[in-house]
């Protein structure tokens, strides 16, 4: 990488990109791969490494590098020992997720190609969890979830999600909601294992310290048949993220920053290491909230080392026994990015691109028609919590229409039932509905997709909205002239306060 890519100091001093000097991806090297009783020479694209004193050659063998988390997991899935970015190969995948929306077309293939009467390779590795377009009266939506019922009652899958009662989403025990919030909450989210799902915010995942991405339908159907995959080895971009986060931030402003700086294409086919003191301070629902949103990035996965964090959320979540991965010292790395994130200020996005970063006090004058709390990214429970304190720090009442959209059930009756810190015992709804805000709706994905015209708080008209979701493409939640500000939940409730994007600290001050 050239030495004039690195990032200026001037437009961003609290962030510095290490180059990798003369071990550039530029260099060309040649490695010795065993492949049964062969030995295939390759040439590779080095990757950025850190400085390493010499070490003696094995006597028998190639010499063996250090690998990343990422390389670590794809070496353990594929049975190798040894792995290098660019290298393609076949991975065993512990779990495949798929859901309404893509669901009937990786059914449709899978049958296609292996017939009408073919069982998938693990019943008990796949879960179907519909999310995206239920709480409403569109047929073909609705088609969707029987397609696949029919197919989990078919196959007898043991984790179908299902949701039959549209009037109340209480009378269906087994719905959950998001997909992403739903598979940690059930423990299906595991240090080390290999996590595929036909959406793009599989990445979300990573938090947990395992390998998880987004595939196409197409590769869904394979999966569903054989339980494998052929995936190209990511080179990793490490960020380290250190010093006390200030408690006017929240994750969604460091995945914000870090896509402002590197673009929406910066991370193209890249893993996102997440680590540094920050990093290790944050909840589990927090670095669910950074690695969801790699893909707005480009990235191919996001991760964070798996430590006590990870370990206490996942006690009384699954009984599956699971390995962590970390990376080595010698880990060689495409680059590294510092963040000191105590320099850092409340963020946003402007319309219409996850990298049109922005300071939230710089848009001020911003008027704004509604404000969106929701999604895989900022629905989940601590999401909430954070809205509600900043709606009891200013007690006052909401200025514009603020839509609340718990991503799963169990986030639904947390927002119900948890107490808000130094609220008095007062519970988020309870402080949501002192503030003039929309009743807490049925959880699903909403419309941080759009969806069927009739779906909730989707956006119908030519409006202004600050969302806690991920995207802000035109249309993406629904009007192609809508304009999108995506923002932490902090944020979110503020500028709801004022009617105009505002910055958290005007009331957590």
């Amino acid at each position: 990488m050239a030495a004039s890519s690195a990032i200026s100091s001037s437009s961003s001093p609290f962030l510095t990109q290490i180059d990798g000097g003369a071990s550039s991806f530029s260099a060309q090297v040649s490695t010795t791969i065993k492949m049964g009783h062969k030995k295939v020479s390759k040439k590779i694209v080095s990757v950025m490494a850190p400085q390493q004193s010499a070490r003696t050659p094995a006597a028998t063998g190639s010499v063996k590098t250090g690998m990343t988390m990422t390389e670590k997991i794809f070496s353990r899935a594929s049975e190798k020992s040894q792995l290098i970015p660019g290298e393609n190969v076949w991975v065993n995948v512990d779990v495949l997720m798929t859901h309404d929306v893509c669901g009937p077309g990786a059914i449709g293939i899978f049958k296609n190609e292996f017939g009408n009467d073919a069982k998938v390779w693990d019943r008990e590795k796949v879960v179907i969890i519909p999310d995206h377009y239920i709480f409403t009266t569109d047929e073909r939506a609705n088609r969707n979830v029987d397609i696949i019922r029919e197919f989990s009652h078919e196959q007898g899958i043991k984790y179908f999600y299902d949701i039959k009662d549209l009037s109340n989403f209480k009378a269906n025990p087994d719905y959950k909601g998001v997909c992403h919030v739903a598979l940690a909450q059930e423990g299906h989210c595991r240090p080390g294992e290999v996590l595929l799902g036909t959406d793009s915010h599989t990445c979300t995942a990573g938090a947990f310290g395992q390998f998880a991405t987004g595939i196409g339908n197409t590769d869904a159907g394979f999966v569903l048949g054989t339980g494998k995959l052929l995936l190209k080895v990511p080179p990793t971009l490490r960020f380290v993220l250190d010093g006390e986060l200030p408690d006017y931030l929240l994750a969604k402003d460091l995945i914000l920053q870090i896509i402002g700086e590197i673009s929406v294409s910066g991370a193209t086919y890249k893993a996102m290491e997440f680590v540094g003191s920050t990093i290790a301070s944050l909840t589990m629902e927090e670095r669910m909230t950074l690695c969801s949103m790699v893909i707005e990035a480009g990235g191919k996965n996001g991760i964070v080392p798996a430590d006590a964090t990870t370990f206490k959320y996942l006690e009384d979540k699954t009984s599956v026994p699971y390995e962590p991965v970390y990376s080595d010292d010698q880990a060689r790395f495409l680059a590294e990015y510092r963040i000191d994130v105590s320099k850092l200020e409340p963020l946003v996005a402007k319309p219409h691109s996850p990298d049109n970063r922005a300071l939230a006090r710089e848009c001020k004058d911003v008027k704004i028609d509604r404000v969106y709390i929701g999604s895989c990214t900022g629905g989940k429970t601590e999401d909430f919590m954070a809205a509600a304190r900043v709606f009891l720090a200013s007690g006052q009442k909401v200025k514009v229409p603020t839509f609340l959209v718990p991503a799963t059930q169990k986030v639904w009756m947390d927002v119900y039932s948890l107490p808000v810190p130094g609220s008095g015992g007062k519970t988020c709804s309870q402080i949501f509905e002192a503030a003039g805000c929309d009743t807490p709706t049925s959880p699903s994905c909403g419309a941080c997709l759009g969806g069927p015209k009739d779906t909730y708080a989707r956006i119908n008209e030519p409006q202004v909205c600050v969302s806690t979701t991920n995207r802000n493409f035109p249309g993406r939640m629904g009007h192609k002239d809508g304009q999108i500000y995506l923002a932490s939940p902090y944020t979110a409730a503020a500028s709801a306060l004022t009617g105009f994007v505002t910055d958290p600290r005007d009331f957590l001050r």
